[in-house]
């Protein structure tokens, strides 16, 4: 599945709807962590290209069977540009440029790749059952933390 996005603030907001639309049929829950995770990665990739690109992009998601306990849900975020995210070091106070940092510490992967005249931004989160006896096991048997991320700060340019 994909979505064409122009370069425009507003379609940050038409690429949640749509990633939320797409949930339906996946068996993923729009309540459920996943869901909130996915789409706050959906948010800041598609913030990145839209505000440090100025150039169209394309949103590509990838989401399990409905019927599958466990499975990778993988989001991309192609553009025109050839430039590479670059990590950015910002305050305390800054009402910006922490995305790439928030995308590192939520993905269970991530990264990013030339293609053609541009970049492929992606990353992955892993679906586990949604029984509790499992949701340790997904996790390596802890939640995960987001601590030291204070100050660091990535930005796709």
């Amino acid at each position: 599945m994909q979505l064409e996005i122009r370069p425009d603030p507003a379609e940050v907001g038409r690429a949640r709807r749509w990633a939320r639309s797409r949930l339906a049929g996946s068996g993923i829950e729009v309540d459920e962590p996943l869901a909130e995770t996915l789409i706050l990665l959906v948010s800041e990739l598609v913030t990145n290209a839209v505000v440090h690109t100025g150039c169209p992009a394309v949103l590509r998601l990838s989401l399990p069977e409905k019927t599958a306990e466990t499975a990778t849900v993988r989001l991309e975020v192609a553009d025109a540009s050839t430039r590479a995210p670059v990590p950015r070091w910002v305050d305390g106070e800054a009402t910006g440029g922490r995305g790439l940092a928030l995308v590192d510490g939520l993905a269970d992967r991530w990264g990013w790749s030339p293609e053609g005249a541009g970049k492929r931004i992606w990353c992955e989160l892993d679906r586990c059952s949604a029984a509790a006896d499992r949701a340790a096991a997904c996790m390596g048997g802890a939640l995960p933390t987001y601590q030291g991320y204070e100050g660091l700060a990535y930005e796709a340019v």
